[in-house]
């Protein structure tokens, strides 16, 4: 008989073998810091609270709250096959330290939010995972945890400009491009983004030859269906001398490439970047299943969450929009109305992927992915390239077109940025980004007139929705029902071009590409009468950026 596969075992290094093999004995045990008592996790060799490098081991009781749980459908690992719950619990000693685990011992419709837990261990290979079941004996639910940093509170910690001059006002988006969007195009990635590149330029005026520097996210390496290879390819592939380069994943969201590129203008270590943004999701995935790219199985159970099964970034969001649910009683309907105004104004954009009319009935019967969010809450796997050309704003006005000038950006980390450890509620990242926008500019939510805010998943752009204050926090609910004021002829015209949910998944790039086609007048049947004021968000989970965009006039 053959044997049961194990799941992966975590990938373990000297801060962290500790934890991942002390429950050979059957007990959990957590770093702490001598000098303040705090527990600190993920282990880091300072303590985050007092900064003390005094720091031991602490065997802990083993008790914890439940904050979050979502019931997987879609994913899986060797070993942990579909479904299963994912979970994330506060530790009773210290609620500040969360644990990204599994729920067992029960199923999922018993189990309720503030419950309490205890860890059972599971070995494989040689660690043990803390895995956590209900204690028998159950009291009332506790409340969730507090967030370090309360969402009504941001702004209270941005800090304050740095000078009166602002970099803003040195530069302006000069060009846009996209290359072709589709599902499985079977094109070399790069060939994508020659061509948004290419239309970039052209569209502001340009020749490669005038570009002096150029930027991207991730950049180069081993990212799959993320990236064609970086600055370096592109560079190399179209012969460029550019003064200078940027391209990583550690910036300001997948948009970040932007708001570098603003400031290596501004700073004049170039007049004209190219930024450059290019996926190939659906053409990898399709070679790794024709056997023409073989995936590495060694960082298959990396980090503090994946030998869970939460390999995705569907599973974290799930449980920020199942606390949001409970704290604030938004419901599916809240974020179908977002999935619904997206593919009405997909229908009206000829490049969408997904333009067939959608109904609510549609978004709730919709296949499960992951407890809340089915099928139509999360974005389109696609390929697909888009270019933005950022210029010095005196070069600009010389250019084709009349430029779309930057009025702030919004870039400060404030919350912390591990995923699990976060704000509960929202998605993390996009609260902090948020309040640093308003810092910067006289203008206010009332005088945007289109908003570009990223829709990995639904409860992405709801964050960001009441991030900017758009509505208050938790108000989502009510500003949402109907999907009138987010409709085109509402108060916040929202993702016009049919958002990552419907147009596809271009990580935030074709955000910018949209806010830049409705502040010229330029979008078409989906135009935005008026439109002179734009914010444009990308990312969060990971450090992100947002962007207030006005035009000349």
């Amino acid at each position: 008989m053959p044997e049961t596969p194990q799941r992966p075992a975590p990938a373990t290094s000297q801060e962290d073998e500790f934890f991942w093999r002390s429950g050979a004995d059957g007990k959990l045990r957590i770093k702490a810091c001598k000098a303040c008592a705090a527990l600190i996790h993920p282990p880091q060799p300072v303590c985050r609270y007092c900064r003390s490098q005094e720091l031991g081991i602490r065997t802990v009781s083993g008790y914890a709250t439940l904050i979050g749980f979502t019931v997987n459908e879609r994913f899986g690992l060797p070993g942990l096959p579909p479904p299963y719950i994912v979970a994330q619990v506060a530790l009773e000693e210290d609620p500040r330290v969360r644990l990204t685990t599994n729920a067992v011992g029960c199923a999922a419709e018993d189990l309720v939010l503030g419950m309490r837990m205890e860890v059972v261990f599971e070995r494989t290979g040689d660690a043990w995972l803390p895995l956590f079941r209900p204690t028998v004996e159950q009291g009332e639910p506790a409340p969730l945890p507090a967030d370090e940093i309360a969402p009504e509170r941001m702004r209270d910690y941005v800090r304050p400009m740095a000078t009166p001059e602002k970099f803003e006002d040195k530069v302006a988006l000069t060009g846009i491009g996209m290359s072709q969007i589709g599902r499985r195009l079977m094109v070399p990635p790069l060939a994508l983004t020659v061509e948004a590149c290419k239309q970039a330029v052209a569209d502001a005026g340009l020749t490669l030859d005038d570009i002096d520097g150029l930027a991207t996210y991730p950049g180069g390496g081993a990212y799959g269906g993320f990236s064609e290879g970086g600055v370096t390819a592109l560079q190399a592939a179209l012969g460029m001398r550019p003064t200078w380069i940027s391209g990583g994943p550690e910036t300001f969201g997948p948009g970040g490439s932007i708001i570098e590129a603003m400031l290596a203008v501004a700073g004049g270590l170039a007049r004209h970047v190219l930024c450059f943004r290019t996926l190939w999701e659906a053409t990898f995935a399709e070679l790794v299943k024709q056997g023409k790219i073989r995936l590495s199985a060694q960082d298959t159970a990396d980090g503090w969450m994946k030998p869970f099964g939460a390999v995705s970034a569907a599973h974290t969001l799930a449980q920020n929009a199942q606390r949001h649910f409970h704290r604030y009683g938004t419901t599916r309907e809240t974020l179908g109305w977002i999935a619904l105004n997206q593919r009405a104004n997909a229908a009206l954009n000829p490049t969408a992927l997904y333009r067939e009319p959608m109904t609510m009935d549609d978004y709730l019967s919709a296949r499960t992915i992951t407890t809340p969010l089915g099928l139509f809450d999360c974005d389109v796997p696609c390929d697909g390239a888009v270019a933005v050309v950022v210029s010095a704003v005196d070069a600009a006005r010389d250019l084709r077109k009349p430029p779309v000038l930057v009025e702030a950006v919004g870039t400060q980390s404030i919350e912390r940025l591990e995923w699990d450890q976060s704000t509960l509620t929202h998605e993390p990242q996009v609260l902090g980004q948020a309040a640093h926008l308003w810092s910067r500019t006289s203008l206010t939510p009332a005088d945007v007139d289109v908003a570009e805010l990223y829709d990995g998943f639904t409860i992405n752009c709801l964050s960001w929705i009441e991030a900017l204050g758009f509505c208050g926090i938790g108000e989502a609910k009510d500003f949402l029902d109907g999907g009138k004021n987010i409709a085109r002829d509402g108060v916040l015209p929202l993702n016009t071009h049919g958002g990552q949910l419907s147009h596809g998944r271009t990580h935030g790039m074709g955000l910018v590409h949209e806010a830049v086609s409705q502040l010229r007048g330029e979008a078409g049947e989906r135009q935005i009468s008026g439109a002179k004021v734009a914010v444009v968000s990308g990312g969060g989970l990971t450090p992100s950026g947002v962007m207030l965009l006005r035009t000349d006039a």
